[in-house]
């Protein structure tokens, strides 16, 4: 992938976050609005967009390719989990405020942001990856995620596991697994739904970022240390670790992109639910967004051009 493929695309993003701005700022995607928009992209968007992407018959991916993806999936979440534990730590925050930063390490934006930035810019066949780690996202959030945010007061809920996003992209693997094809009325149907998932997403992304209280996340210190260490330094080992035991170029980037990603919406979604202060979640989310636009082409340059 090219300097400049890298470049287009991520104009693209940009362009697509500020009609998202521009909309919000003329009263068009309001506060009533967005939040609609944001449940038709995650539940039925999203997972056409991941079960297009396999329908396609562009990924060439054999049972051993899909066992890579799982295996890679489950040691990267694990890695996660583990660093969740210790850049807490690191960053020095308070006992008590601990938890939200190990969700902000853990729980990124790997399905809103990750699957159409991936399938902007990475080649086919990265999509396994994305899908994996989405999947394991699911699994953890609902287990692992709710019992750090509530300290194990909050019950894990299995039927939140099965979001329609999870029971696509683990359909969306059983289909690449076992080369399953569908009717064309119904291949085709997935495909113009999944089509609209770039722009709305994004445009959801800059309605996200024109409505919030910038001034405080970027205030805060150790939301600039957490992008240092998160979401350039983790990526950076990861390049390295994985180059070095030899894996090929779009596996790499494929797992390295979903390392990049800004913290996500789910960790302060539950925290409203369950009546925590979201001030900083809600911060670092704007922050780690408005960076990511930055962070994330300048490392695919460089990872591409290593």
């Amino acid at each position: 992938m090219s300097t400049y493929i890298v470049l287009q695309q991520m104009g693209v993003i940009v362009i697509l976050v500020a009609i998202g701005i521009l909309l919000y700022k003329r009263k068009i995607v309001d506060n009533t609005v967005s939040p609609k928009i944001s449940a038709i992209v995650m539940d039925i968007c999203n997972p056409a967009l991941i079960m297009a992407s396999i329908l396609s018959g562009n990924i060439e991916a054999s049972h051993s390719d899909l066992a890579e993806a799982m295996v890679l999936g489950f040691a990267f979440y694990a890695g996660l989990v583990i660093l969740g534990i210790i850049l807490p730590l690191v960053l020095r925050v308070k006992k008590d405020k601990r938890r939200f930063y190990n969700l902000m390490t853990v729980y990124t934006n790997v399905g809103f942001i990750g699957i159409p930035l991936a399938k902007t810019i990475l080649p086919e066949k990265a999509i396994i990856y994305v899908i994996v780690c989405n999947v394991m996202y699911s699994l953890l959030f609902y287990t692992h995620g709710i019992t750090v945010l509530s300290d194990g007061r909050e019950k894990i809920n299995i039927k939140k596991i099965f979001s329609p996003g999870t029971v696509m992209a683990i359909l969306a693997l059983a289909v690449c697994w076992f080369n399953v094809s569908l009717p064309p009325i119904i291949a085709n149907s997935i495909s113009y739904v999944g089509n609209a998932t770039v722009f709305l997403s994004m445009m959801l992304l800059g309605v996200a970022i024109a409505r919030s209280d910038m001034t405080k996340g970027f205030k805060e210190i150790r939301v600039w240390g957490y992008i240092i260490i998160r979401m350039i330094i983790v990526p950076v080992a990861i390049f390295f670790a994985l180059s070095a035991a030899g894996f090929e170029p779009v596996t790499i980037l494929g797992l390295c992109l979903m390392a990049m990603m800004p913290v996500g919406n789910l960790p302060l979604i539950q925290s409203e639910k369950m009546g925590e202060d979201t001030e900083i979640l809600s911060g670092a989310i704007t922050v780690t967004t408005i960076m990511s636009v930055f962070t994330i082409p300048l490392l695919m340059i460089l990872f591409t051009n290593i």
